[in-house]
């Protein structure tokens, strides 16, 4: 965490799913560090525990609860925790996911399925819930992370693509139900970023170092992206920098997707 005065989201009470690592562990931590006070959830104890412990030691607020986010008991047991938490929720950051590699006649039934489960459905299962407490809330948002593979198309990639592609349309049409309730719905489009989650993407692939290297060098300012650029966009379009910003599909990719690039 760094020095700067906690001033853009102080008092934001927030929940972020997949918080125990990569995108979605840097979140809770800018977040924190803005003033915000963080509900961290995932299902590895021990990564929230570190986090917790992280966040706590440089002054900030962070509970934790382990919860799988594709089950609406875990889902309903999560939010009457955060009842007794927080007087009313203000943002909520549907950031769990998972990418299994293989094309659509490679994969199975059962990958499919958890792949649509976490990346899609935990959103509809967290979201509905999140709905009722910030439509009575001062501040309502939520931010939801897509990918640039939601709409570029990714070779061997199938199921994820398709279910960022969801989350992309499913975050518009939540914008729009959300605005008469004065609920803002963003999403994030990450380019590759170097996480836990996209280091077994390469390993899946026939040459893993030559993996990493053609996504390195395929973006033009020259470098994988770090957790810590995609939880600045959320900062934002949590901030009250963006309250008039909503059905949007932020794209952080260090250029990858505006065209063709010959380095």
């Amino acid at each position: 965490m760094t020095n700067k005065a906690a001033v853009r989201l102080t008092g934001l009470n927030t929940i972020i799913t997949g918080a125990a690592s990569g995108i979605g562990r840097s979140t809770a931590l800018r977040f924190a560090e803005e003033g915000a006070q963080v509900l961290a959830v995932d299902m590895s104890a021990d990564g929230l525990e570190t986090l917790r412990l992280e966040i706590e030691s440089n002054g900030g607020f962070c509970q934790i609860h382990v919860a799988d986010v594709t089950s609406k008991t875990d889902v309903a047991s999560l939010f009457h925790f955060a009842d007794s938490l927080f007087e009313e929720l203000n943002c909520l950051i549907n950031n769990a996911g998972v990418t299994l590699v293989g094309g659509i006649h490679e994969i199975s039934e059962q990958d499919w399925d958890r792949e649509m489960n976490v990346n899609v459905k935990s959103i509809f299962l967290m979201s509905r819930e999140a709905w009722p407490r910030l439509k009575s809330s001062k501040t309502a948002v939520i931010i939801n992370t897509a990918s640039i593979a939601g709409s570029w198309a990714i070779m061997s990639d199938a199921a994820y693509c398709a279910s960022k592609a969801a989350v992309i349309m499913l975050t518009k049409c939540m914008a729009l139900d959300g605005a008469r309730d004065r609920i803002r719905v963003n999403c994030v489009s990450p380019g590759f970023i170097d996480t836990p989650m996209i280091q077994g993407f390469f390993n899946d692939q026939t040459d893993p170092v030559a993996a990493r290297a053609g996504a390195t060098s395929a973006h033009p300012l020259g470098r994988l992206g770090k957790p810590e650029d995609i939880a600045n966009g959320f900062v934002y379009l949590a901030s009250e920098d963006s309250q008039w910003v909503t059905g949007t599909n932020l794209t952080v990719d260090g250029g990858l997707t505006i065209g063709l690039w010959n380095p």
